[in-house]
């Protein structure tokens, strides 16, 4: 996990940053630089997500965040892809004090399409883990309360995989969530980039919109 240098960690809002499944910290890194660039604190997060189930990834990442959340300054969450759940599960049961809210990018709050085709195959069940089998469309965390903190929603609408992203998702959608599967009931603010799922935390206008989201409440209009 990586924090920011040079920050007054007393005095700047603070970002934990969540990777997806199958990534690293290091898939945030361009993200990362930018939100410290802009005046926040920032905590990327390495996790083992292919091994445990997410709840139990939720409590690994918990010691780590302590310190950045007992700060007299805003806490904020960034995530990609499944991090988002994982940041929905740990402010169920661990809410920081100073909770300032959630920007999510590519997370499946709906499930994914591509889940529920490739679920049921013993290699992706090995890759992924018990986390995998938990961003099907029918396996939802449904037990995780109603949001009642800032949600931001961004959504890719650009796909390279041309069979997830034309036969097996619906459209719009960014190869391996749609846009209508990132909603979730309750967001303060949502929007939709030109960006493949991986290529999200990357993408320049995502994370234009993500620092926007951060310090005003909301997305830039177009």
């Amino acid at each position: 996990m990586h924090e920011a240098p040079g920050t007054d960690s007393a005095r700047c809002p603070g970002v934990v940053l969540l990777h997806g499944i199958a990534r690293t910290s290091a898939s945030l890194t361009r993200l990362e630089r930018a939100l410290q660039a802009n005046g926040f604190a920032t905590l990327n997060v390495d996790y083992a997500s292919r091994s445990k189930p997410i709840a139990a990834l939720a409590d690994d990442i918990h010691p780590a965040i302590i310190g950045l959340a007992e700060r007299d300054a805003p806490l904020h969450f960034v995530a990609h892809s499944m991090g988002g759940l994982v940041a929905r599960t740990y402010i169920a049961k661990y809410r920081p004090a100073r909770l300032a809210g959630i920007v999510m990018l590519g997370t499946p709050n709906g499930g994914s399409e591509v889940a529920d085709l490739l679920s049921g195959y013993r290699l992706y069940r090995a890759f992924y883990g018990p986390a995998g089998l938990e961003l099907t469309t029918v396996a939802r965390p449904d037990a995780l309360p109603a949001v009642d903190y800032p949600v931001g929603v961004i959504a890719g609408s650009r796909f390279i995989d041309p069979v997830a992203g034309l036969f097996v998702l619906p459209k719009p959608n960014d190869g391996r969530v749609s846009v209508q599967s990132a909603m979730l009931a309750g967001m303060a603010d949502h929007v939709v980039v030109k960006a493949s799922h991986t290529g999200l935390p990357r993408h320049a206008a995502a994370i234009a919109q993500t620092i926007a989201f951060l310090r005003e409440g909301r997305f830039q209009s177009a």
